[in-house]
């Protein structure tokens, strides 16, 4: 058991080991704590949810445990992907619960030292930008490092928002 796992954390707090999970989603850099990543699927057979949020790309049958895919490039408000083109699933513990990134491409791990980072701008309403808590200036790329509680938040709300008997 992941013992992050279960307490949201910010990715400008201090961790044991300053250890990043980056990927690509429309050709920019993003990370999460790589503590809180369980294990990565690629090509996974998703099964559709009708009436679901835009962002919900489906659902995935991880060995009996149902698991919400979340497509990234649609909860940012980049362009659609081509659906000819393979994707891969990132499957995070974050709550104590597991939710599937569906990002375009993997990197790499990373080691950062949290006085690295900056604070992004400050535009939240801006979808594209109002999941990311901190910003660091690689050599060949902006990396933003997402806060999983504001990835999940506008989904989780619209959710229960759809659910109001009249």
């Amino acid at each position: 058991m992941n013992p992050n796992a279960s307490q949201p954390l910010s990715p400008l707090q201090p961790k044991a080991d300053n250890r990043w999970f980056t990927f690509l989603v429309a050709d920019r850099c993003f990370a999460v704590d790589v503590s809180l990543v369980s294990e990565v699927l690629r090509n996974a057979a998703l099964s559709r949810v009708p009436l679901a949020a835009p962002a919900l790309a489906g659902l995935l049958n991880l060995r009996g445990r149902i698991v919400p895919v979340i497509d990234l490039r649609i909860r940012f408000g980049f362009s659609t992907y081509d659906r000819d083109k393979p994707r891969t699933n990132v499957v995070v513990e974050y709550c104590n619960e597991w939710y599937s990134l569906l990002v375009d491409d993997l990197l790499d791990v990373l080691t950062l030292e949290p006085h690295e980072m900056g604070a992004p701008s400050s535009e939240r309403g801006n979808p594209q930008i109002d999941a990311v808590s901190g910003v660091l200036a690689a050599a060949d790329s902006l990396i933003h490092f997402l806060d999983l509680e504001r990835v999940f938040q506008p989904l989780l709300t619209s959710k229960t928002r759809g659910l109001a008997v009249g």
